[in-house]
């Protein structure tokens, strides 16, 4: 965000008024500097109030009361802003935008009420100031004139929800503690130099660069994988330490603000400063403000100043100007409306990453009556029909495979809006509808997703002969069946091959469609997995033949299903046909949430754990339509916290990130069950991805929304 205009009432020092960054059309003034002063350090402070948001204020090391006149009114304060980053703004938000809170007598915000505004502009838009992740949205620092580090006891880890704060709380108290520069140091050396990490590298090595030149530090040994921080922070001088700390500072909150950006330190921002020259001496001023200038070109800063640092500042840097987002002329929009020539057939993909063989089907059907076919995935971007004048499509087809509650929303919505020209099929909506024979027995259009190039999608078999009960095979498909050959899949010989089979394996003849994949030398991807129970010698020597893959044929991948403990044994004897390595992907789909107890889900991770090669991929048990719910009653027992313990312990070599969701599940039903959070718990889950959003996490009790307790 950049802050564009500042509009208060009732301040102690301030009474009433108002404070503008000079602008010319898309160009805003880059620094804007005030002068030294009581009243002109309220102001920074009014600021960071305004910007800081109502849902965090509260949270200052200061009585927020203190900041209006006594026996008067609230404290009212206005702002208009300028949504820059992408985590800012929704697709259809206004990129300026106003906000504003009240703050009474007893030191309570309140947010000002939509239409009692009324010292902003006319007509301008108004939005709360939300929260977002907690972190990432409005990104805002503010320092005061005194920084003084923590030793030893800075703290990365997020559970603070309210940790965002500390990046202004220096401007309200002397005795706050900023980032403790050894500490940050050794974290972000080991992400850039010894992990390699490109958002760190490209960090520390602009850091490196701008201390060095500017601030006279000898950067060299920090890129060393040996550096000791310690040893070299205590080797500079007090002044170097002074002045590097707010850039440190800054750093370590940009990056953690934007873990997911790979360049954080270009992110725009707002940055204010109390004066800063007692930050360095008069020699070192000029260069401090080129260094922090150029380590964040596009951070907004506003300062105070006293007369002579003003005459220090360096003219080249004061003439800068931050460009406002083309946006704010125009309001981006992603969703573009798609004018239906008239006979078209339109066909919606709602759902699933792969291509959708149903819709591949319907489009040689209708393209072989000279009809025009338009694909259009999730259904966002066409919604178009005969209330908006415009003429709808000879036929419109969607495809829903899962009952999830976005896709009824969605198919709601559609259903809503074409009434009944719309034609709905897949699991998602009904598990009995069908193609017609005809259109069925036909090839499918690969030109209706491009992507595929030389892959072919399609079912050798179709069907099952067990009937497991989560399962919606044995409804919709049936017992085990032949439908097609290698032959009839494998158009214009393409060479890769997405199989849909429910159970290859379970069908008598199995043995000979494998001997014909490794015959022809195919890529196969098994995207329903394999059942490993039905393994023998034979049928382990063909997978083993065959090149079998993941759905990007980018690498080697096995996938089998675990769904429960009771085949443990005759799995690890099947298992063992196949002679893996880690270096083979094997991949064990685990459903989770339906009758499984915490032990039982214990058990089947430790013995995969136990297998070489194997890994974990985990998919929540969602109800089929009509099918049995989850029957989680006896999920845990008097053991539960030890049985987490040792869970949390187990780690697999590869996709641990899937392992996440399962850990976020449990502790979310561990909250419910407890009204309290497991800690070791949260840690994993926060160990490595979304840190940022821990704090969040914690205070929502796991987004329970339930107050927080940790066990």
């Amino acid at each position: 965000m950049y802050l564009l205009g500042l509009y208060f009432e009732n301040a102690k020092k301030n009474g009433a008024g108002s404070f503008s960054v000079e602008k010319h059309g898309r160009w805003l003034r880059k620094w804007a500097l005030l002068s030294s002063g009581r009243d002109q350090r309220e102001l920074l402070q009014l600021m960071a109030l305004a910007c800081g948001g109502a849902s965090f204020i509260p949270q200052l090391p200061c009585k927020l009361h203190e900041f209006q006149r006594r026996g008067g009114p609230p404290l009212r304060l206005e702002l208009m802003l300028a949504r820059h980053a992408s985590c800012d703004k929704g697709e259809y938000m206004s990129p300026v935008f106003g906000s504003g809170m009240e703050i009474n007598d007893t030191g309570m915000v309140e947010t000002v009420q939509r239409n009692a505004y009324r010292l902003l502009p006319e007509k301008l838009p108004i939005s709360k100031l939300s929260l977002g992740n907690g972190n990432s949205r409005y990104f805002f620092l503010a320092y005061g004139p005194h920084l003084c580090p923590h030793q030893n006891k800075d703290d990365f880890d997020f559970e603070d929800p309210f940790h965002r704060v500390r990046r202004f709380h220096s401007l309200f108290s002397k005795d706050s503690l900023v980032t403790d520069p050894v500490a940050f140091l050794t974290r972000l050396h080991y992400r850039a130099i010894l992990k390699s990490r490109f958002p760190a590298q490209q960090s520390i090595w602009r850091l490196c660069h701008l201390l060095e030149e500017y601030l006279e530090i000898d950067t060299g040994r920090w890129v060393e994988k040996g550096c000791d921080f310690e040893l070299e922070w205590s080797q500079l001088r007090s002044w170097q330490k002074r002045a590097a700390l707010p850039a440190l500072d800054a750093v370590r909150h940009i990056i953690d603000a934007f873990p997911a950006c790979g360049t954080p330190l270009d992110q725009p921002g707002v940055t204010l400063l109390d004066r800063p020259d007692f930050f360095c001496t008069q020699r070192i001023f000029p260069r401090w403000i080129i260094l922090m200038d150029l380590l964040l070109p596009s951070m907004q800063y506003i300062s105070t100043l006293s007369l002579k640092a003003h005459a220090w500042f360096p003219h080249k840097v004061k003439r800068k100007r931050l460009s406002l987002p083309a946006a704010a002329l125009i309001p981006e929009e992603k969703h573009i409306r798609t004018r239906i020539p008239k006979g078209a057939v339109l066909l919606l993909h709602l759902d699933g990453r792969l291509p959708n063989l149903a819709l591949m089907k319907l489009s040689r059907h209708y393209k072989e009556q000279g009809k025009m076919v338009i694909l259009d995935r999730r259904g966002s971007r066409v919604f178009l029909g005969r209330r908006d004048g415009i003429r709808a499509p000879e036929a419109i087809y969607a495809s829903c495979v899962f009952s999830y509650t976005a896709n009824t929303n969605r198919v709601r919505h559609l259903r809503n809006y074409f009434g009944k020209s719309i034609i709905l099929g897949g699991s998602g909506v009904d598990v009995r509808r069908r193609l017609p024979l005809k259109i069925e027995k036909m090839p499918p259009d690969y030109t209706l997703y491009p992507e595929l190039d030389d892959v072919a999608i399609g079912f050798i078999t179709r069907g099952c002969p067990f009937d497991c009960p989560f399962c919606i095979v044995p409804e919709k498909e049936g017992k085990i069946r032949q439908v097609s050959s290698l032959d009839d899949l494998l158009q214009g010989n393409r060479r890769k091959l997405i199989l849909l089979d429910d159970n290859i394996l379970a069908h008598p003849n199995a043995g000979d469609f494998l001997e014909d994949m490794a015959r022809r030398d195919l890529q196969v991807n098994f995207t329903q997995t394999l059942d490993i129970r039905l393994l023998d010698k034979e049928i382990a020597g063909l997978l083993r033949r065959i090149r079998c893959s993941n759905t990007r044929f980018t690498r080697t991948v096995y996938h089998f299903s675990l769904n429960d403990t009771r085949y443990l044994n005759q799995v690890l004897r099947k298992y063992r046909l196949m002679g893996f390595t880690p270096g083979d992907n094997c991949e064990f789909i685990c459903m989770y949430g339906y009758n499984t107890t915490l032990a039982e889900d214990l058990e089947r991770f430790l013995f995969l754990k136990s297998l070489p090669g194997a890994y974990v991929f985990v998919q929540q048990y969602r109800p089929t339509l009509g099918g049995p719910p989850p029957d989680l009653e006896h999920f845990f027992d008097d053991k539960v916290d030890e049985l987490i313990d040792e869970l949390i312990g187990i780690v697999f070599g590869q996709n641990m990130k899937s392992m996440e969701k399962y850990y976020r599940w449990l502790s979310k039903f561990y909250a419910k069950t407890f009204n309290r959070l497991h800690k070791g718990l949260v840690d994993t889950i926060f160990r490595y991805n979304r840190r940022h959003e821990k704090g969040r996490y914690i205070a929502t009790l796991a987004r329970t929304r339930r107050n927080v307790t940790l066990s």
